[in-house]
């Protein structure tokens, strides 16, 4: 406690306090508002940032990692993934997230995001070494899969300038956790709550380090994170570099802005999150009782699609009837353990399982090629989570759609939602089997045939006999005579009894040389 006492009152002492804000009120000369509203900042003009930022310059933004300072093995690492132009938020931020500004920046998922502030990391890491215990740069992110795919992100990067790197989320075995930093590593992509627990071990500390990294903001306030993620950041040195990313920058991350963000760059591509030119984006209205065939026909397409529903109840129900209906599908929610959800998208990824049923667990932290459908089952009652829901599809360039199954009790409810997302989606009403239905989803009629479990999800259970046979061996020699005998209605043999009832080998020797063995039980 005394330790984050004095961090927080370095921080407040070395921090600079001159901020602006970023507004067109601002901009135009207009005085800010004040008094009226209790004390509390007015709310922003629509499309604005709601956040304090500064008025000192930016560095150009560039066209070429090559313009980058970036080590010579990592822009080589760039060139063998294929990566050679960056994208608007990574071209923008870069150059001054690697000079050691402080950065705020937003993007829709799928923009780049990741690299935006992974290249800067290991650029500014490269050449140091981590003390067991004590990683130099930290990365803070809401979900187990979102760090994963952080991790898988950086890790060959992080390998071309050899620096070490390991994940810490919650669901998995916390002693290989801690094996790891022990050993030593210079990044860490954690989750908070296990970050916490390893750290109240005395597995972890945070003193030396001086680049942090918060991934999705916005997720870490709205799932209630932000105290733990305040108490890491008071522990991490007050002078360092902090980075800010986010699909969605709003009130809920002013908090974090105001006090651990000094002199932020900030940099926003695409503004309203969402709208993707290469993105459709169809409200399609079916009637309650049709539903179900509805969500069926569309699973059953070609290719792979991601299907969301509000609960995992719901999500093992719907993914039990398409596996019965023969459809290669699986169960994602925070019901498994994390082994099971780490091969379930394995098998997405690479086509085993085509439909992935999924709670909000997946609205973030998924990237899978290809995946060209996003189906809300249920509806979203939040913008953001749609955004973020649409956001798995339509990534780095590609194109793809996002369709909401819409009841007619939900009609005026998503109309709300649409308006507040800043999408304008193309609506039809359909019905299963219909050829427009067919037009927008690629939906068919299902094979019918059952799949068996597919080891992920809820599959079918195999017939009970064929789960007892093999589990049960045939009985042989004494078991096999005392299984005669109990059918027979005789009892077991007295000389048996020591070897069912697993005596100790020295009873046992002691039974089979007595001539009376009942007198040794």
């Amino acid at each position: 406690m005394n330790r984050a006492r004095t961090a927080r009152t370095a921080r407040t002492t070395t921090r600079p306090t001159r901020t602006s804000w970023s507004s067109a009120a601002q901009r135009s000369g207009a005085p800010r508002r004040s008094g009226g509203n209790n004390g509390r900042r007015p709310a922003p003009l629509q499309g604005e940032f709601a956040l304090p930022v500064t008025i000192t310059p930016a560095l150009p933004a560039v066209e070429s990692f090559s313009d980058l300072a970036l080590p010579t093995p990592l822009l080589a690492a760039l060139g063998r993934e294929g990566m050679t132009v960056p994208f608007p938020i990574q071209g923008a931020t870069l150059p001054n997230s690697i000079a050691g500004r402080d950065v705020l920046g937003r993007g829709r998922t799928g923009s780049g995001k990741t690299l935006a502030f992974g290249l800067a990391v290991l650029a500014r890491t490269t050449g140091r070494r981590a003390e067991p215990g004590q990683p130099l740069a930290l990365i803070l992110v809401p979900t187990r899969e979102l760090a994963q795919q952080v991790t898988d992100a950086l890790t060959p990067y992080a390998r071309s300038v050899k620096l070490r790197l390991t994940t810490v989320v919650g669901g998995m075995p916390m002693f290989k956790q801690t094996r790891a930093l022990r050993a030593g590593v210079e990044i860490v992509v954690a989750t908070p709550g296990r970050l916490k627990d390893l750290i109240d071990r005395g597995d972890c500390r945070l003193d030396d380090v001086d680049i942090t990294v918060l991934d999705e903001a916005d997720q870490m306030a709205d799932m209630g994170f932000m105290p733990q993620v305040t108490a890491l950041l008071d522990q991490v040195r007050p002078e360092g570099q902090r980075m800010l990313f986010s699909a969605t920058l709003d009130r809920n991350v002013d908090r974090l802005v105001r006090q651990y963000l000094s002199d932020p760059v900030v940099h926003s591509v695409d503004p309203s999150a969402g709208a993707v030119t290469t993105m459709e984006h169809h409200v399609l209205h079916v009637p309650e009782a049709d539903k179900h065939r509805t969500t069926t026909e569309i699973a059953a397409r070609e290719g792979r699609v991601l299907m969301f529903l509000d609960t995992k109840h719901a999500v093992d129900r719907l993914t039990q009837h398409l596996l019965n209906s023969g459809v290669r599908a699986a169960a994602l929610h925070g019901g498994k353990s994390q082994p099971q959800r780490t091969r379930t998208l394995a098998q997405f990824k690479t086509g085993h399982v085509t439909v992935l049923v999924a709670t909000n667990v997946a609205a973030r932290g998924i990237h899978v090629d290809n995946l060209d459908l996003v189906v809300n089952v249920d509806p979203p009652t939040d913008p953001k989570d749609y955004l973020h829901r649409g956001g798995r599809t339509a990534r780095a360039g590609e194109s793809g759609s996002v369709v909401t199954l819409v009841t007619p009790g939900q009609r005026r409810g998503m109309t709300r939602l649409m308006v507040s997302a800043g999408i304008t989606p193309q609506i039809a009403s359909v019905r299963s089997g219909e050829a427009e239905l067919t037009r927008i989803t690629g939906a068919q009629a299902p094979s019918g045939v059952p799949v068996r479990h597919q080891g992920t999800g809820r599959g079918p259970s195999p017939p009970r006999r064929v789960l007892r046979g093999p589990l049960v061996p045939k009985p042989s020699g004494p078991l096999r005579s005392r299984t005669r005998r109990r059918r027979s209605g005789a009892a077991p043999c007295a000389a048996a009894r020591p070897r069912l009832r697993g005596l100790t080998p020295r009873l046992e020797a002691s039974s089979s040389s007595s001539p009376s063995p009942r007198r040794h039980l």
